[in-house]
């Protein structure tokens, strides 16, 4: 006989996640986001069902592009008419509407199957602070999660971490 501890239905319960874009790579953002989104971080996973969460994204006209891609980056926008697609440029779309650029990144990182535009539309993307789901609210990400490496040779300090790659790489080598 088989018992079930706990509440089920509060590991499939959708919780709103709170994320500022600001300083922050649009990459790995988004691959986070879709992360988040698919529900790929509970433990209740399933591929068949959607059990992902919402996420609000604020400051997403903060979000930066690593090297040159900032000007070499163009989005294609296809036309059902011959002759008539079109290669829009990043900065374009950037000040018209940078929040697309974010959702756009997302909807490209999620699966292709029924379950994408139900994802997609728990994903809010907002330009400066505010948004109006400030009371739903659960977890907030404002800040770069401790141990994260910034791709510079340097590890956030934190407690028993060394202060840079080389030195956490020899401190590796002494076991």
């Amino acid at each position: 006989m088989s018992q079930l501890i706990g509440n089920p239905a509060l590991g499939s319960a959708r919780v709103w996640h709170h994320v500022s874009a600001e300083n922050r790579t649009l990459g790995k953002l988004a691959t986070r986001i879709a992360q988040v989104l698919m529900g790929k971080h509970k433990p209740v996973f399933d591929r068949g069902n959607d059990v992902g969460d919402y996420v609000v994204v604020t400051n997403c006209e903060k979000l930066y592009l690593s090297g040159n891609k900032s000007k070499q980056k163009t989005y294609f926008k296809q036309s059902t008419f011959p002759g008539r697609s079109r290669h829009i440029q990043y900065k374009n779309v950037y000040e018209k509407r940078p929040e697309d650029i974010l959702a756009h990144a997302v909807s490209g990182m999620l699966p292709k199957n029924d379950h994408r535009f139900s994802r997609l539309a728990r994903l809010k993307v907002f330009q400066g602070d505010l948004n109006p789901y400030q009371q739903n609210i659960l977890k907030r990400y404002d800040l770069s999660p401790e141990g994260t490496w910034s791709g510079k040779g340097e590890i956030p300090q934190g407690p028993g971490k060394a202060s840079t790659a080389f030195e956490r790489v020899k401190k590796m080598e002494r076991w």
